[in-house]
């Protein structure tokens, strides 16, 4: 079975794609908002690496860190890296223009929920801080809820909820050389 997202109010739409041939055109109707639209079976041109089963998390090792999205309400696993700076985290949503668009239909999380600063120290370590963006519904570092101001500096391993979706802050650890 496959997905396709409608493109006006982004909810999903599945189909048995082996009853078609690559190439072949597909018109669709909206069950939710009656929009119709057409999609052309075959390879995508775009990588999804953030919703793909087998994602390989070490090719994010020599970021700055990365964020393992663990919990949502599709159920699968989503991969982000960081950037240095601000790293903004919410619902992807259609015109939303932020660096983390976790893709879930969890609507106690915001478009703009929190962020992860990554900054380095005058030791060039990195420096990870998390911050309410603000939200609505409030961010939770290991299920305590963040007050307005909290600038909250966070580890390996650092679990933070946002809405009802969970995910792990991954650090950049450099390797020692091998001899």
């Amino acid at each position: 079975m496959k997905r396709i997202r409608c493109p006006k109010c982004e909810n999903y739409l599945t189909f048995d794609e082996t009853k078609y041939k690559e190439g072949q055109s597909l018109v669709f109707i909206c069950e939710h908002c009656k929009k119709q639209f057409a999609i052309r079976l075959g390879k995508t041109k775009i990588q999804a690496i953030h919703k793909e089963e087998n994602l390989d998390e070490n090719k994010y090792k020599d970021t700055f860190g990365y964020i393992t999205v663990i919990e949502n309400s599709f159920g699968f696993k989503q991969i982000f890296p960081l950037r240095e700076g601000d790293n903004i985290i919410g619902r992807r949503c259609i015109g939303n223009t932020i660096q983390v668009p976790i893709e879930t239909s969890d609507m106690s999380m915001d478009r703009f929920h929190c962020i992860i600063n990554v900054k380095r120290n005058k030791q060039g370590d990195l420096i990870y801080t998390l911050r309410d963006a603000p939200s609505l519904t409030g961010t939770f570092l290991n299920n305590e809820l963040l007050e307005d101001k909290d600038r909250i500096r966070i580890e390996e391993g650092a679990i933070i909820t946002i809405g009802a979706t969970t995910f792990i802050l991954h650090t950049y650890t450099p390797q020692a050389p091998k001899e």
